[in-house]
């Protein structure tokens, strides 16, 4: 069993999820890697990993799939032979106003991102529990605060996650588990990339901060949450929304 720390980093591949994995093996954690499916560029993201001198392994699973969860935390602790940190990212979007929302789409989202969260955490509390220590961070959204037009699904999954960070701190603090949430705002990532100038303009104005935030700054928060520095904080949910959400 390695001494190095070792996170468990659902929809890791790309976007917010890969520079948390990259912040932490920056930072000595070994990473397991959870994907959906095989992309392009997974082995170059698996030698960037290793190139901070840790381990890093793809797990396989969807996160929505309950049985496919449990078998991807076993075989994460065959190969690690511990989950120290659990990172819940992994999310989609399906937006549109709700009367033009299909069934499928709410059920979806709320089946990847707070489904998901459930499936993801319930078969890796077990280990925490046995080894009494643990770190849970959950990714949620200021959607989930404060709500957002077109995205009643969205906003409904993140702030489910919100309740069941807080829930699940309560329950699990006195075996030295730490649950908190993050609420990323706007990121600069690939889906916001392909906005137009006039829309980015639109959304930098309702945040003080006047611009979106970037993946190295909300996977520096996570770090800090993975970290022996935040050893008192549980149950929180943090904004990184350059003060939109106040």
């Amino acid at each position: 069993m390695s001494e190095r720390k070792v996170a468990l980093i659902t929809g890791a591949t790309r976007g917010i999820g890969k520079e948390i994995a990259l912040e932490l093996a920056q930072n000595g954690f070994d990473i397991a890697v959870n994907y959906r499916s095989m992309q392009e560029g997974m082995e170059d993201l698996k030698k960037e990993i290793e190139e901070y001198g840790v381990r890093c392994e793809f797990v396989g699973a969807d996160v929505a799939n309950f049985e496919q969860c449990e078998s991807m935390v076993k075989e994460t602790v065959e190969k690690f032979g511990k989950i120290d940190i659990l990172v819940n990212n992994a999310g989609i979007t399906k937006d549109g106003l709700i009367m033009r929302m299909k069934k499928e789409d709410f059920e979806a989202v709320i089946d990847i991102n707070l489904i998901g969260t459930f499936n993801v955490t319930r078969n890796v509390i077990p280990y925490m529990i046995k080894q009494k220590s643990g770190r849970i961070i959950n990714v949620s959204s200021v959607v989930g605060v404060a709500g957002n037009a077109g995205q009643t699904n969205y906003s409904a999954s993140k702030a489910g996650i919100i309740g069941f960070t807080k829930s699940l701190a309560k329950e699990v603090a006195s075996r030295n588990i730490l649950v908190n949430a993050i609420a990323p705002g706007f990121i600069d990532t690939d889906m916001t990339k392909v906005l137009s100038d006039n829309v980015k303009e639109g959304i930098n104005v309702q945040i003080p901060l006047r611009r979106m935030g970037s993946p190295k700054e909300v996977a520096k928060v996570v770090k800090f949450l993975a970290s022996e520095d935040s050893s008192y904080i549980t149950g929180q949910v943090i904004n990184i929304d350059g003060g939109m959400v106040m």
